[in-house]
This record gives structure tokens, C-alpha cells and sequence, in this order.
């Protein structure tokens, strides 16, 4: 269990992707554009297995924005996508209705 403050401590918002793009030399890397709000962020995400980049883009997914940067096959991933673990592969979280950017989840 985690206290309700650790818990606000997590900065979860909403970011629209802007642009996807396949990373070279892996088959389940996509570099991701993400708009979230006041600034676009690169977030590398392992989905491209199951999420073709011309699919995705224009959704709106819910982003961890406060998370330490982290170098991904040489590219900064700033931040990380949620998504439900299931047999068929990740399902992005996203909004039931569009949302702006940088909102934040409470």
C-alpha cells in the first residue's frame, strides 16, 4: 500500500500523439510525439508490436510526466504511456471523450 500523498506525488495527464515513428533495430520500440499541454515530450514506448505508428496518432493517452528521464537505445524517453497489460498485447488508457491536452488525472 501506498499513502494518498505518494500518490499525489504521481503527475498523470493527458497527452495527444502527435507523431509515431517505428525505431530502427527494434521491432517493438516507437518513438512517440507527445503533446502534453505546455511543451511536447519524446516518450519511447514498447508497442509497436501490437500499435502500427499511423494508427495511433491523434489519440489521447494518459502520460506519467513526472517520471526520471530515461535513454532508450540512444533516445531520451521523457515520460511514460499507460496502458493495460493483456494477452493480445497493451490497450493504450485513453479518455472516453476528447480532453485537452495536459490535463491533468486525478
Amino acid at each position: 500500500m501506498i499513502s494518498f500523498d505518494d500518490f499525489n506525488k504521481l503527475e498523470i495527464k493527458i497527452g495527444k500523439i502527435e507523431g509515431a515513428e517505428r525505431i530502427e533495430g527494434s521491432d517493438k520500440l516507437l518513438k512517440l510525439q507527445v503533446d502534453l499541454g505546455s511543451e511536447m515530450r519524446q516518450i519511447v514506448a514498447g508497442i509497436g508490436r501490437f500499435h502500427a505508428p499511423e494508427d495511433i496518432i491523434g489519440h489521447e493517452i494518459a502520460v506519467l510526466a513526472n517520471l526520471e528521464h530515461r535513454t532508450i537505445l540512444g533516445l531520451e524517453s521523457q515520460g511514460m504511456l499507460l496502458a493495460a497489460d493483456t494477452e493480445e498485447g497493451p490497450v493504450l488508457l485513453r479518455p472516453d471523450k476528447e480532453v485537452p491536452p495536459g490535463s491533468r488525472i486525478t
